[in-house]
Formats: structure tokens, sequence, C-alpha cells
């Protein structure tokens, strides 16, 4: 049994362990297993990488998250600029089709929308401009749009599956219905959910995920 104590202890020395983030700037709370993050950053990729070393910590139920980005006067970015870097960076990722995508920024807020072939090129486009300094939130539309149908995606799923060490196969679920792969059933913790998320997106033709797996937690701790 791990007590929310254990747990808050845990997620501190996860956030420490990231050399990209200054666990100073971050608050940390438990509460029967939740796990609500405050703070500010400098980076949009700070407050992803922060909620990521969270969901690691074993016994944690959920994240809420509540940092926000912020930058100085000194080197705050007009929209213009910030639009200006995140065309040139869509521009220099090879595996980014950036003739595809379209952007707006308002206040920091990026919006994405277009179209692509695969998934990896949606993720990459996001993870691109996520260190880009101005901006404060990423709204990734783009959508995928294959020009091959998938072959046979239950079974690439369920092998991907039985390939990475840190999924129990048998445990999970695989419904597939056209270009939409539903997951179900419990794993151990946020780190397996999202690898086998992150593994039934990689099949090829998949449009959609929808994941109604459970992060199992034997028994939890209800602290006064």
């Amino acid at each position: 049994m791990r007590t929310d104590n254990q747990i808050q202890k845990d997620v501190m020395e996860e956030l420490s362990w990231e050399p990209f983030l200054n666990e100073s700037e971050i608050g940390v709370a438990v509460k029967n297993g939740i796990v609500t993050l405050s703070g500010m950053v400098d980076t949009f990729s700070k407050k992803l990488s922060a909620e990521k070393a969270a969901k690691r910590v074993a016994g944690v139920k959920a994240v809420a998250e509540d940092i926000q980005v912020g930058l100085s006067p000194t080197y705050r970015k007009t929209d213009t600029e910030v639009a200006e870097a995140v065309l040139n960076a869509l521009k220099w990722n090879t595996t980014i089709p950036d003739d595809k995508i379209k952007i707006k920024v308002e206040n920091g807020n990026v919006k994405m929308e277009g179209e692509v072939e695969w998934e990896y090129q949606r993720i990459n486009a996001r993870k691109a401009i996520e260190n880009i300094t101005g901006v404060s939130s990423v709204i990734n539309l783009i959508s995928v749009k294959p020009k091959l149908k998938a072959i046979d995606i239950h079974q690439k799923i369920s092998s991907a599956f039985h390939r990475n060490a840190t999924i129990d196969a048998d445990r999970i679920l695989v419904d597939v219905e056209g270009n939409k792969v539903t997951l179900r059933g419990k794993v151990r913790s946020f780190a397996e959910k999202d690898d086998a998320e992150r593994a039934a997106w990689s099949a090829p033709g998949i449009l959609s995920v929808e994941s109604k797996l459970s992060v199992e937690v034997p028994e939890m701790a209800f602290n006064e």
C-alpha cells in the first residue's frame, strides 16, 4: 500500500530527476492518489514534461495539471514572431509535410490544422514547436488520412504489445472497427497505459484510438 505522502515524495524526486525541469518551480499535492501539479514554467514543453514525469510514478491514479506558462517581459514574443518561429520549425523538420499544415497564433496559443498520412507526422508537428519561446499551448487539430488501407491491424497491434517489455499484452483487449481501435482492460501504471496507446496509434491506417484502459491500483490510501 502506497500512501499519498509516499506518492508525493516519489513525484517530487521524479521531477528532480528530469534535467530539463527545475523542481523548485513546480508544486506537488496528492490526495487519494490524485496528483495536482502547480506553478509556472517558461516553456510549454516543460509543462508537458512535468505531467509525464508524474504519470510515471507508481500509485498515481490521475494527474490534475495547473502549471502556467509565462515569460518575463524581456523574453516575451509577439504572435507574429511566434508564428514565424513555428513555420520555420515545421519547415526544417523533414518528417513533416509543412505545406499541408496551417497555423494560427493568438496570445501565444498555437492552433495547427491540416492533413497528414501518418500519426507520427501529426505527433512530430506538435513536438517540433513545443520548445519554441513564446508558445504557451498547442492545439493540434491535424487529421490523419492515410493513402494505404490497413491490413490486419489487430494482429499488428497485438504483435507490438508482445514486443514491448512494459506491456502485459494478455490483459489488454484490442477491438478494431474500420480505422478505429478501442483498447480495454487494466494496466499497472500510466506508463504502461501510454505505451499501449502509443503502440495502437503506430499501426498503419489508424485514425482514432479510444482508450478504455484503467490503471489498476491494488489499494488506495485515504489521508485526512
